[in-house]
């Protein structure tokens, strides 16, 4: 159990607990099943999956097991480096919506034009960080 505690996040150990608390007191009898289901916030098909997960696996096969392999999506680091750094040292003066056309075309890069706004400006409260709008005095 130790080892899957430095695999997974904190919140995805403390669900697995969580479920495993609830498996045990339905398996003792101290609650139905359909019951434990409700504390759980699933249905009474998934209740039973999670059972016989548990009976086979234990303790670890509660744990999410996607949390154990990368998404198959995501945008490898050397090229996300690329974009960025084409973004900087050349296309400085592109909006968003140009730099992708040029990604594209020049480049050959085809990636979504959401991954690279959100790759070039992180969050709003990045963008408006700085100095407030300038606005014209309220008289």
């Amino acid at each position: 159990m130790r080892e899957s505690m430095e695999i997974y996040p904190r919140t995805a150990a403390e669900r697995a607990m969580k479920l495993q608390e609830v498996l045990l007191r339905a398996t003792a009898g101290k609650i139905k099943w359909w019951q434990a289901a409700e504390l759980i916030g699933i249905s009474d098909r998934q209740m039973r999956r999670w059972r016989k997960r548990y009976e086979e696996q234990g303790y670890q096969g509660l744990l999410d097991r996607r949390r154990r392999k990368p998404s198959s999506r995501r945008v490898p680091k050397e090229q996300s480096e690329q974009v960025l750094s084409l973004y900087r040292d050349r296309y400085f003066d592109l909006n968003v919506r140009h730099f992708h056309e040029k990604l594209g075309e020049e480049h050959q890069i085809g990636l979504s034009y959401t991954w690279v706004k959100q790759a070039l400006h992180p969050t709003d409260e990045d963008l408006s960080a700085g100095t407030p709008a300038c606005r014209q005095p309220a008289w």
